[in-house]
């Protein structure tokens, strides 16, 4: 008996409803009821981030825009055109069953593999010798998925799916989100986030574009022609990675999946950027994309985000969509705005951590560029102050593992224990985690006061590094020689902290 699953009418996209309740909708009714809706909410934030893209996949089939004009037009109606979405939903309706026999969503059968648990599917959890923090499952245990699950998992395993080996034979390439940081700009409702995402298609700037571009449920077989380029924008936002087949199976409780068979797909070329994503040019590596960094907030790469027009980085299209509809008078220059960044930190085909950043844009930014070249230097403030705690802090350590260590003939540490010790303080970190807050209110109040912004920076600046300083003095046992250390060391930073904050 053959099971269906029309991912048109039943709820399998999680939403956030105006008052904060998630609910779970079907992909026509969610984009019909996007200015009713929040956001989008996922499980975790790749699951959010791949399903921005189909969404936005299927409006740029539907709506285009080709231009300002067309764009202004969307916007102002405050909704999608429920008409026109439904009579091209209604076209390819049996494309979007998950089950279908002839056609299943996201889904293509691999005679060279066998089912197998869904596990590898699951990019947090376990399988193989793959262990994960918060997942005990096995490969022989396996995991249970309802329909609804195993919808936004597919949608989400094609799109950041990690590279990897299937015996000796096979092997997985990155999926098109897998590495760097996506951004969107986000309104109220999820109405807006949508359409100041939705940028002029086709556009050979967005992506080169060729006349028979078209998402992948469009396509009778994916993968033919093979190929590493995508014909365009809607082909790389369903970029089809993998070779997925679920295996539904009926039980008392309903239709479940607990296998499928997987096997590699389309390669992406290294040399396709991502239009949410943002680059920096190296001379010698080409262009690098942004990633997290456990050890490196986000908010500390501010300035070069908004770099819309320096031949060094490449800023999120996005970014520069808004940039177009201010210019063009298709949105109000007053209104704030915010941007969502999401993605994830790997170690080849391991999970190290995925993560979810909302963080303030103002328009100001988008329009000036001595803007931002004064936000980064409010940055490079930042930086200076944390080479001299740095310092201070080497300084402090040296001299408590010998007091005497600034005399010539004086027995000098090793750097082992100077590591180990300035590692254990962790005093970086805490200095900026203290600085966070703070910068967000210099990247809100900068465009309006510059000189007052940064005059209050340097004081932030100065009171940071002495509280970071002052928490590690303080948990040290006060005999004469810590004493001693601490005054000479507190002395440096002093010292280094009028130099590199002078005005």
């Amino acid at each position: 008996m053959n099971q269906s699953f029309d991912l048109l009418q039943a709820p399998w996209i999680p939403c956030m409803q105006a008052d904060g309740v998630p609910v779970e909708m079907g992909l026509r009714d969610t984009l019909a009821q996007a200015h009713n809706l929040r956001e989008l909410h996922g499980e975790s934030p790749l699951v959010t981030a791949a399903l921005y893209r189909l969404l936005l996949a299927v409006l740029h089939r539907v709506f285009g825009p080709a231009g300002y004009a067309e764009w202004a037009g969307l916007w102002q109606a405050r909704r999608w055109d429920p008409a026109r979405l439904d009579a091209y939903l209604e076209r390819w309706r049996s494309r979007f069953d998950l089950f279908d026999p002839q056609h299943p969503f996201y889904q293509a059968p691999d005679a060279r593999v066998k089912p197998k648990p869904l596990n590898s599917l699951i990019l947090d959890a376990a399988f193989g010798n793959k262990a994960t923090l918060f997942d005990h499952h096995t490969d022989a245990e396996g995991i249970t998925l309802s329909p609804a699950q195993s919808a936004w998992t597919l949608v989400t395993a094609q799109a950041f799916g990690l590279a990897g080996t299937l015996g000796s034979t096979m092997h997985f390439t990155d999926g098109s989100c897998a590495r760097g940081i996506l951004f969107l700009v986000e309104g109220e409702t999820l109405f807006e986030t949508l359409a100041l995402n939705l940028l002029r298609y086709p556009d050979d700037g967005v992506m080169p574009h060729s006349s028979d571009d078209c998402p992948a449920w469009e396509m009778d077989d994916p993968f033919t022609p093979d190929r590493s380029h995508p014909r365009g924008y809607l082909d790389y936002l369903t970029w089809q990675s993998r070779r997925i087949m679920l295996l539904p199976e009926a039980t008392q409780d309903g239709v479940v999946v607990r296998q499928m068979t997987l096997a590699p797909a389309l390669r992406l070329s290294a040399d396709v950027l991502d239009p949410m994503k943002h680059y920096r040019r190296d001379e010698k590596r080409g262009p690098l994309v942004l990633r997290f960094n456990e050890e490196r907030a986000l908010w500390r790469d501010s300035a070069a985000l908004f770099r819309l027009s320096d031949e060094g980085y490449r800023a999120p299209r996005a970014f520069w969509w808004l940039a177009e509809l201010i210019g063009q008078d298709c949105l109000p220059r007053e209104q704030p705005r915010r941007y969502l960044a999401l993605g994830m930190a790997n170690d080849q085909a391991r999970v190290d951590f995925y993560r979810s950043e909302h963080m303030p844009l103002p328009l100001d930014y988008l329009q000036n560029k001595e803007l931002v070249d004064r936000l980064d230097d409010a940055l490079r403030m930042a930086e200076d102050v944390r080479s001299q705690l740095w310092g201070a802090a080497y300084a402090l350590a040296t001299f408590l593992l010998s007091p005497h260590s600034d005399a010539s003939t004086a027995h000098q540490p090793a750097r082992k224990d100077l590591n180990n010790l300035t590692t254990q303080w962790a005093i970086e970190r805490d200095y900026w985690s203290r600085l966070e807050v703070h910068f967000y209110r210099v990247l809100v109040t900068l465009p309006n006061d510059v000189e007052g912004t940064l005059a209050d920076w340097r004081e932030t600046l100065y009171r940071t590094a002495q509280a970071a300083f002052n928490r590690v003095a303080s948990d040290l046992e006060h005999d004469p020689r810590n004493l001693k250390a601490t005054v000479r060391a507190r002395g440096q930073l002093v010292a280094g902290l009028r130099e590199v904050l002078r005005d």
